[in-house]
């Protein structure tokens, strides 16, 4: 078996970052939008929101097989016509003069987008193990985080000058850009001696076998609860920013750009962190951050009479720091389960987590968004169950999770 050629550490990063944007950039560079959308269509800020919900719909879909056709084919040319397909809908969205046919290819979008994180995350494992293989996660993590900062500010931008349909004419131009850095930079990290048959009764099989299994099951579901109490604030963010806030379509940068440091800040010393601190030390720090900001939150949103900027994003760049801490941590061990079926493993965690945020955005963000205090109390329930799944699982396979034990991690 010849050696797969290793690109530079910082070159991979690039290039795997940039993948794992690409997907939530069409979700936030649209929310500056939403507003000027629902007048065109006549279409209620519910209705509006829909194009939110449809495009992860779509994403969790299709993740189910984006890492088992890249563990069949390869990771490039999964992830070359992922590209390709998702800039065609790009178009199809620009296109759309009515909301039932922006949503249809809203769907379409979505059913592509997982590509660059879902089969992104595969290649890190495939050239990597242990501590190098965290470093790069977080530096890609780190890449990925920028960009719900930059989507609704390039958004509002947007806006300023060209109707909504320039959005889309946008993410056409980003996904044509993108396709040359893939086929350029990108190699293929999976030969032909490690690829397994794409089979429906293996795939099924091997699915279920995830959906049976404890301890990925446990990982999987800690990780959505905890990332879905900063998606709720992430989902309701036209509402947040242009009603609670007061703020203009060229605003949401005051939302997101705190935010987003939070995230960037986790992940920048999480990458620092690998191989000088265990993996539960640092689950210890996300998990108490997460706690204290989501009862901050929710301690402002009940006794502030003024509900404003910055006191009401400073609790969400805290919460949003606990998340990106804990996340690398959980999917490195989620993958280490799977070591012949990375892909498999990594599109099996996007469909169950993506399920649960279009249910976060479709359902719960529409009824809790008008309430700074409902949606506070959800996501401190939310951060809250994620940290007791977590406590329980330890302590049923490693026998106790007392106080003393947690003390411990810090030693």
């Amino acid at each position: 078996m010849s050696p797969i050629p290793l690109p530079s550490r910082a070159r991979l990063a690039f290039v795997l970052g940039a993948l794992a944007m690409f997907g939530p950039f069409s979700i936030d560079t649209l929310f500056p939008a939403f507003a000027v959308i629902g007048r065109e269509f006549a279409a209620t800020p519910a209705a509006v929101q829909q194009t939110i919900s449809v495009y992860l719909l779509g994403y969790g879909l299709m993740a189910l097989f984006h890492g088992a056709i890249s563990d069949a084919i390869g990771r490039r040319p999964v992830i070359l016509w992922g590209i390709a397909l998702f800039g065609l809908a790009s178009v199809g969205c620009a296109l759309s003069t009515d909301l039932p046919t922006l949503l249809a290819f809203r769907f379409i979008q979505g059913l592509c987008a997982g590509v660059g994180l879902i089969v992104g995350r595969a290649v890190i494992r495939d050239l990597h193990d242990g501590e190098e293989a965290q470093r790069l996660m977080s530096q890609v993590s780190m890449i990925f985080s920028i960009a719900p900062a930059l989507a609704p500010i390039v958004g509002g931008w947007i806006l300023g000058f060209a109707d909504w349909q320039a959005i889309f004419w946008f993410l056409v131009a980003f996904c044509v850009l993108l396709f040359i850095v893939v086929e350029r930079l990108l190699p293929e990290t999976h030969p032909p001696e490690r690829r397994l048959p794409l089979q429906a009764g293996p795939l099924l099989g091997n699915y279920l076998a995830m959906l049976r299994h404890r301890r990925f099951m446990w990982l999987v579901a800690v990780s959505t609860l905890n990332f879905a109490a900063l998606f709720l604030y992430i989902s309701s963010a036209p509402v947040v920013v242009m009603q609670h806030l007061d703020l203009s379509e060229q605003d949401f940068g005051w939302f997101f750009v705190p935010v987003i440091a939070g995230m960037l800040v986790g992940a920048w010393i999480t990458g620092r962190a690998a191989g000088r601190h265990g993996a539960r030390r640092m689950l210890v720090l996300g998990f108490a951050c997460g706690l204290l900001a989501a009862l901050w939150n929710l301690a402002y949103a009940l006794f502030t009479s003024d509900y404003a900027w910055p006191w009401a994003v400073a609790p969400l760049v805290l919460l949003s720091f606990g998340v990106a801490v804990v996340f690398p941590q959980l999917m490195l061990q989620m993958l280490d389960l799977y070591p012949a079926q990375r892909g498999s493993a990594s599109s099996m965690q996007a469909f169950l987590s993506l399920m649960f945020q279009a249910g976060v955005a479709g359902l719960l963000s529409p009824l809790l968004s008008a309430d700074p205090a409902g949606l506070a109390l959800v996501a401190l329930c939310l951060a809250v169950s994620a940290l007791l799944l977590w406590v329980w699982g330890e302590a049923a396979q490693g026998g106790g999770n007392s106080p003393a034990r947690w003390a411990r991690a810090w030693r």
